[in-house]
This record gives C-alpha cells, sequence and structure tokens, in this order.
C-alpha cells in the first residue's frame, strides 16, 4: 500500500499505486479541476504519472510561478497546433513559456497579419472546446528524428540532432498534433480557456543573425479571466510608457542604423538627464568613501585571457584588433583595470578597505535580434564599483554597499525592492570557510536591513555569491539592477595581495557592485517609471517662461536668467502666438513648470506659475519661486 505524503505532513493511502491525478482527486474535487502536474519528490511530473512507491507529493496548480509556466506552455503548444490547422505548411521551431506569456517561432510563406492572430487565437478556442487528451509519447534519438524529418518539421529534427543520441525524447500529442518538449503539460487541451495572442515580431532562428528570419507570435495565459484582464490592461499603460516612443516624442535618445544597431546617441535633452543622474551618483558615492577611477576602453588581448574572459566571456565579445603587431579588445568589462591599479604598488593591510568607482563604458556583442530599445544594446555605461577589502571587512562593506544601492534607489523614486541571495553552486572555487563567511555577511547585511528575501540555493557563480535587488516601477513591474557580488576567483588570477599585520602576505576579498545597472538601461527604466514626467530635479527642462505678448519679453528674458544664476534649467518662448497655444505644446512636452508673464507680472516683479498637474498659483515673486522650485529640488520629490 504506497503511502504518500502530502506538503502539510498528512498522508494519503491507496491499496494500489495511485496516479498524481488520483492522489489529487483524493485530496479534494476542487484540487484536482485546478491542478496541471504534480510534483513527485521533488520532480516535476504529469498527472497521469503513476506514483509507485510511497513518496512525497505536491499537486502543482496555476497559483504557483512553476504551474503558471506551465498553463502557458501548454497554450504555446495549443498556438502551435492551430497554426498547423490553419496554415498546413508553416514549420515550427521554439515555443517555451516566458516571464508574462509564451511565443512560438514559424517558418512560413508569408508575413503573419494581425487578422491571422484573431484567426489563429478562435481555432485555438476551438481545440481547447474538444478537450482533446495531451499524452507524452518517449521516442529514440534517430527515430524521433526521421519522424519529424518525415512530415517536413526540419527545425524539430535539428534540435533534435544536437541531443546525444543514447538519449529518448519525449513528444507530447494532442490531437493529430504532437510536438517535442519535455514536459509536463496540462492533462488536456480543455484545461486552457483563458488566454490572449498579443503581438507579431521576426527573430531569427536561434537567435543567429546569419540564420534565417522567422515570425514569432506572442500571447499570454491566465487561470482566470479577472487576472488576463488585469494584464491587458498594464499592457495598455505600459505601451503607453514606452521608453522607445517617449524617447522620440521628447527627443531624449536615438539608435540609428548609420552609427550601428544596440549604440546610443543621447540627445542634449536625454544628455541633461544622464549629467544629472551622474552628479547624483558622484556626490553618493564621495560621501560613501569612494575614490574613482578612469580607465581605458581596450587592453591587449593577454589581460582578458588572465581574467578568464576569453575563455568563458567570448561569445559576448567584440572581435581584437591589430595594433603594433599585438592583439587588443575591446573591453567588454571594466574590472580587470581596476585590478591592475591595485597592483600597481604594494598594499598594507592600513590600506584596506579601497572603494573605487567609475562610470565605464563597455561593449558586447549582442545578436541584433535581441536588441531592443535602451533595455539590450551593444555599448553601455556601467555604474561600476570595486572594493578590496580583508575577510574581517565584507561584512561591514556590504552593509555599507547595501545602504548605498537603498538609498539611490529611492533617491530615484523607487521603493519596492525584491531581493535575491544566490549561494554556493556545485562548480566553485574557494574554500568551504571563506564561502560560509562571505554569504554569513550578504545574509547578515540583508536582515540588518530589515528586508525579506529569496534564497536562490546554488545560484551564485562559481567565484562568489551575490545579492541582485529588483525594484517595482509605477505599474508594478520588476526590473533587475542592482548586484553585490563577491569574488574570490580574480585576486587569484591577477595574483594580488597586500601585507598583513602579521608581516605576510595575504589575498584580499573582491566586491563587484553595480547599483544601476548600466545608465541607459536604468534611464529607459525611468523614462516608463514616470511615464516622461520627470520629477523636477530630474527633468531636463525645469521651467519655460511664456509671454503673454512680446511686449513683455524682456521681463521673460530677465526672469530666466535669475532661475539660471540659482543653477534651474530654464528655457524661454518668446513666440508671436496665443498664450493658451504655448501651454499645451509645453505640457506635451511634459515641462514640471510653466512661468506666465505679463503686464501684471513685470510691474510687480512676479510670475504666474502652472504646474504639470494644469493648477494654477496665482501671482508669485520671482525670488519666492525660485526658493519653491529649489526646494522642490532639494527634497528629491
Amino acid at each position: 500500500m504506497p503511502r504518500y505524503t502530502l506538503p502539510d505532513g498528512s498522508m494519503q493511502e491507496f491499496a494500489a499505486p495511485a496516479t498524481v491525478a488520483n492522489i489529487a482527486t483524493a485530496i479534494g474535487a476542487g484540487l484536482a479541476r485546478a491542478a496541471v502536474a504534480g510534483r513527485v519528490d521533488g520532480c516535476l511530473v504529469d498527472l497521469d504519472t503513476p506514483v509507485a512507491n510511497d513518496a512525497a507529493i505536491e499537486i502543482v496548480t496555476p497559483t504557483s510561478a512553476e504551474g503558471l509556466e506551465i498553463l502557458r506552455h501548454s497554450t504555446s503548444h495549443l498556438m502551435a497546433h492551430a497554426v498547423k490547422e490553419l496554415f498546413p505548411t508553416a514549420q515550427v521551431t521554439i515555443g517555451p513559456a516566458v516571464a508574462d506569456g509564451f511565443y512560438y517561432d514559424f517558418d512560413y510563406e508569408r508575413p503573419f497579419t494581425p487578422e491571422d492572430l484573431t484567426t489563429i487565437e478562435a481555432r485555438m478556442e476551438e481545440i481547447a472546446r474538444r478537450d482533446l487528451p495531451v499524452v507524452r509519447q518517449v521516442m529514440g534519438r534517430d527515430e524521433a528524428m526521421a519522424w519529424f524529418h518525415s512530415i517536413g518539421e526540419h527545425y524539430k529534427a535539428e534540435i533534435i540532432a544536437d541531443i546525444p543520441a543514447d538519449q529518448t525524447i519525449s513528444l507530447y500529442r494532442q490531437g493529430e498534433f504532437m510536438d517535442l518538449c519535455r514536459g509536463p503539460h496540462v492533462p488536456s487541451t480543455g484545461r486552457l480557456k483563458v488566454f490572449k495572442l498579443t503581438r507579431l515580431a521576426g527573430a531569427y532562428w536561434r537567435g543567429d543573425s546569419k540564420n534565417k528570419m522567422l515570425q514569432r507570435i506572442y500571447g499570454t495565459a491566465f487561470p482566470d479571466k479577472k487576472a488576463l484582464t488585469a494584464y491587458l490592461t498594464l499592457l495598455e499603460e505600459a505601451a503607453k510608457r514606452d521608453h522607445r516612443r517617449l524617447g522620440k516624442e521628447l527627443d531624449l535618445f536615438s539608435i540609428q542604423d548609420d552609427a550601428g544597431g544596440g549604440l546610443v546617441l543621447w540627445h542634449p535633452m536625454g544628455a541633461r538627464i544622464r549629467q544629472t543622474i551622474e552628479d547624483q551618483w558622484k556626490q553618493a558615492h564621495r560621501e560613501a568613501g569612494y575614490e574613482f577611477l578612469f580607465t581605458p576602453h581596450m587592453a591587449n588581448l593577454d589581460l582578458w585571457r588572465t581574467s578568464g574572459h576569453l575563455d568563458f566571456y567570448r561569445e559576448s565579445m567584440f572581435n581584437p584588433m591589430t595594433v603594433d603587431e599585438q592583439a587588443y579588445q575591446i573591453r567588454p568589462m571594466n574590472c580587470p583595470f581596476h585590478i591592475l591599479v591595485f597592483r600597481s604598488k604594494i598594499r598594507s593591510h592600513r590600506d584596506l578597505p579601497m572603494r573605487w568607482a567609475e562610470l565605464g563604458t563597455v561593449y558586447r556583442y549582442e545578436m541584433s535580434g535581441v536588441l531592443h530599445g535602451l533595455f539590450r544594446v551593444r555599448g553601455f555605461t556601467q555604474d561600476d564599483a570595486h572594493i578590496f577589502c580583508r575577510e574581517s571587512q565584507i561584512e561591514e562593506e556590504i552593509s555599507a554597499i547595501l545602504d548605498l544601492t537603498l538609498q539611490t534607489l529611492r533617491t530615484f523614486g523607487f521603493a519596492r525592492f525584491e531581493i535575491n541571495l544566490s549561494t554556493r553552486p556545485e562548480k566553485s572555487v574557494g574554500s568551504d570557510a571563506i564561502w560560509e563567511k562571505a554569504t554569513a555577511a550578504l545574509r547578515g547585511a540583508i536582515t540588518h536591513h530589515g528586508l525579506e528575501y529569496i534564497e536562490d540555493a546554488g545560484g551564485g557563480a562559481f567565484y562568489g555569491p551575490k545579492i541582485d535587488v529588483k525594484i517595482t516601477d509605477a505599474i508594478g513591474r520588476k526590473w533587475q539592477c542592482s548586484t553585490i557580488q563577491l569574488d574570490f576567483n580574480l585576486p587569484e588570477r591577477f595574483d594580488i595581495g597586500y601585507i598583513g599585520e602579521d608581516g605576510s602576505r595575504h589575498r584580499p576579498i573582491m566586491i563587484h557592485r553595480a547599483l544601476m545597472g548600466s545608465l541607459e538601461r536604468f534611464f529607459g527604466i525611468l523614462i516608463e517609471h514616470y511615464a516622461g514626467h520627470f520629477p523636477l530635479w530630474l527633468a531636463p527642462v525645469q521651467a519655460v517662461v511664456l509671454t503673454i505678448t512680446e511686449a513683455h519679453n524682456d521681463w521673460a528674458v530677465e526672469v530666466a536668467r535669475r532661475l539660471r544664476v540659482a543653477g534651474l534649467r530654464v528655457e524661454t518662448d518668446l513666440r508671436n502666438q496665443k498664450v493658451g497655444y504655448k501651454i499645451r505644446e509645453h505640457a506635451m512636452r511634459k515641462t514640471p513648470w510653466l512661468l506666465i508673464v505679463g503686464e501684471r507680472e513685470q510691474a510687480e516683479g512676479a510670475v504666474s506659475p502652472r504646474d504639470r498637474h494644469g493648477k494654477e498659483f496665482g501671482l508669485i515673486p520671482v525670488e519666492e519661486m525660485i526658493q519653491r522650485m529649489s526646494q522642490e529640488i532639494d527634497a528629491r520629490n
């Protein structure tokens, strides 16, 4: 009689081996209806999987992250099934679940259209109503490859060809459609009731621009209609905030083919914001005891060989160039240069900790198919820093870094964080003692700040544990920005050391740290977080002085001069246009303050301000307006 232990510690006994579905039914009919898969002794399996022996059983529903992923992956198969019924000559390639839904790539002789998406979605609903069983089958690798070739699915055969010959292949069949997949999947198409196809895109086969361009159909799926409606509303709001559209409308930046894909051109308005971000960053680092470095944009290839980047990061590096018959590499990282600065002289334990920061521009090769506005580029500036310290200083330094991280993110308007702690993987360098001490220091810094965290056991890099900080924007999306990473590897590779109190040579601990990640990506996040309505301290133009008639131009120029002397970013609009027209135009440009001047304002040395929300404040003396704006800027509200 098999005995099955449930997550709450209770037991279920059966006279004979039961399937996961049987166990779910025994627990409750509602759970059985919601179940999409099971976990047997920690392994995800289909609901029809028999469990022969005693085991720990968990029923997986779409309310969990893994259950939702199974629901969405199953829906991607439903979509591919519909496409094959409607467009029999289309070849299916890959169709994974992703963070907010799923996609599937197809090779078809003509472009899909929005009208096609409507038709495909209707066919998906029809197939779902058929309530077809979804059944797992197993084939040998060569048999599976031959079968997919025989039905004209050559991309699938190519995928299988990369799998070792001694491995069996799992496939899932629903009606006449069969797809290559590890699973698990929902038990029948009838479980897939709430979905929406969202958009079309292009994607190179296997993400390589040398390969054929395929057609990607994106979609999403949820357990209920309420969740889908909320998500679609979020998509509408996200589209309004798209940094690529707002970047063009507000003339902040551009990415042009003449310069090259993934290379950002900062326009004057965007450059003003960037300079403000950099000034804030530098001031915060000076106060936190950092020194600044400037290092080259390229180096001899041997530097990257010593650092290990040439072995482990080659695919993300541009090809080397030849200088004086030597190979030089444009930098993908800043850290080796900082190590060279440390190694340039003998260091004492009294010198540590050493905190060095750099706004260092790096270049990484990204395939053209994945480039995306400011979020995925080939040249970007990291707000990089490295701390060299003794083992005894780790916890104090980590705590200080976390202070600076949260302070910086809050300054830019983010108040909700998700903290992830990644610990030692199976393959790693460094002693057990240093890993335990380093991980405890990271954990201690998080708990000291009263923060909750998610532990990713074994998710650290081979050279050290790390903390990742995700921020939540104004519409609830999470963004990975900050990283605090301990490194036991590079100090060893470069053989750096310091003279300890005992007079002998010791190896320092190296901490890599970025607060914003990259200025380009962080700027894109800020644009979308604020929907282009930047707070006063960040706005590229903080005020515009508008004249009612040309007779007031001299006073408008004088007002602007006084504001500039006070350090404010101000412009004048002296055009011979109706003031209402000017107000509407500058409101569209999302200017925080519009300062209107006419005969009365000129006579009393004042302005009539109007804020970004259209609120009017009556007559205010210029100096009082300057004080009001300065206080708002200082408060970083």
